[in-house]
């Protein structure tokens, strides 16, 4: 069977989605955005400028077939945060939101009592939100309480690519959780999304790391890879961690024992 996973009512075979922001140019974005072989991408709905046609718009650079999630980056009030995502409906993004509520401008870090008022607003009209937060599982559980669709903790502040900085705070998460979780901002390299895939996170979302690498296409190829591979790494289950050595080899029946 194939290894999918669902989220509403669409359902997706890459574990990897992807970002617009902070390309140099349009292009590379296309570009990089076909390598991660990523369904789904996000659009800040806030910095769109929707005056912009044709090839002046980032929406005619998003590949045909990849399914938009329009978030609320640069809301910091829940109201703020409602009717962006009202306005990514009306504008014909769908019901999927990647909810964003911002507490404070230097680290970016969720405002977690907003986010949790908005979610509860917007999941009774019908969207299928999608909270970024912090890798607190008491957030994460009032969040699902509030009918999220999937779970959404940081592993480090977004843009500083300084990976997964509480692998046991997102390991709690995981295991309490009754809807899928992603680890969204933080990552920096290939190995970052494999350790957060290890962990169990259903699928990780990432832009920075990606749009700022200094080959943005071969690391859109490169986080793929780690993602598939983690992926992999944690269905089949690692070794348990062991103090000493454990022979490869078995000792018995040694020649000249």
């Amino acid at each position: 069977m194939a290894d999918t996973w669902t989220i509403g009512k669409s359902t997706f075979a890459s574990r990897l989605l992807v970002g617009t922001g902070k390309y140099a140019d349009f292009p590379t974005m296309k570009r990089a955005l076909v390598a991660s072989g990523a369904e789904v991408v996000t659009v800040a709905v806030r910095r769109l400028d929707l005056s912009k046609k044709g090839e002046a718009s980032l929406l005619e650079w998003i590949p045909k077939g990849m399914t938009l999630l329009p978030n609320t980056a640069a809301c910091f009030t829940a109201d703020e945060a409602i009717r962006t995502a009202r306005l990514g409906r009306e504008l014909g993004m769908g019901d999927l939101v990647k909810l964003e509520v911002i507490g404070d401008r230097r680290t970016l870090f969720p405002d977690v009592v907003g986010l949790v008022e908005a979610a509860a607003v917007l999941v009774k009209e019908g969207f299928v939100v999608m909270p970024y937060t912090n890798d607190d599982p008491v957030t994460a559980q009032r969040l699902q309480d509030a009918g999220c669709a999937a779970i959404m903790p940081l592993g480090a502040p977004i843009g500083s690519g300084l990976g997964i900085r509480n692998p046991y705070n997102l390991r709690i998460i995981m295991e309490s959780a009754k809807v899928p979780v992603l680890v969204d901002a933080g990552v920096g390299t290939a190995s970052d999304a494999a350790v957060a895939m290890e962990l169990g996170a259903v699928a990780v979302l990432m832009n920075t790391a990606i749009a700022e690498a200094k080959d943005p296409v071969l690391m859109a190829e490169a986080m793929r890879d780690a993602v598939a591979a983690g992926r992999k790494a944690f269905l089949a289950g690692r070794i348990p961690m062991k103090l000493h050595a454990a022979a490869s080899s078995p000792m018995a029946g040694l020649i000249g024992s």
